[in-house]
């Protein structure tokens, strides 16, 4: 009985652990869009009017690329150990495989962000490397802006199958 009673603890605080994860990851999303529009947003204005590479560029590229590895971080602890989505998902890969629901969630958001990531991380060392600021607008511009599409298309928005909530409360 005391065994049980344990357990039937960790469970319960398995799950609060989970939805305080989620609901963290989900409210971040709203920071890494935004950091990736101001990233996109500075590039694009230094493209277009051939403006020198400034510190506010270089931080507004780093804090994309920190937000995205800080949402990484909170959504691989909630793949590895606490999603019952992705638990169940992995107890039979045949079966996930044909169900659009547990499909996105245990196989496409995971690549599609660590996709995301790669284009950000890549971009941001390029534009570190580029020689005039033109090319580092340029360069950001590319990878942020691959980066973001990527990132959009692996949310799992309202009206998708999984979607989940734009706000969760």
């Amino acid at each position: 009985v005391a065994r049980l009673f344990t357990l039937h603890r960790r469970t319960a605080r398995m799950r609060r652990m989970y939805t305080a994860l989620l609901f963290l990851h989900s409210w971040i999303r709203w920071l890494v869009i935004f950091a990736g529009v101001a990233a996109l947003g500075g590039a694009v204005a230094g493209v277009s009017t051939r403006r020198a590479w400034l510190p506010g560029d270089n931080l507004r590229l780093a804090f994309f690329t920190h937000s995205l590895d800080l949402q990484l971080l909170l959504g691989l602890i909630l793949y590895a150990f606490l999603s019952p989505v992705t638990r169940s998902g992995f107890e039979n890969m045949q079966l996930t495989m044909r169900d659009p629901v547990l499909r996105f969630f245990v196989v496409e958001h995971l690549t599609g962000m660590l996709i995301a990531i790669a284009f950000a991380h890549v971009g941001r060392a390029r534009a570190r490397k580029a020689v005039d600021a033109v090319a580092r607008h340029r360069t950001v511009l590319l990878f942020v802006g691959l980066s973001m599409v990527a990132l959009l298309l692996s949310i799992p928005w309202p009206g998708m199958p999984g979607g989940r909530e734009l706000f969760r409360s």
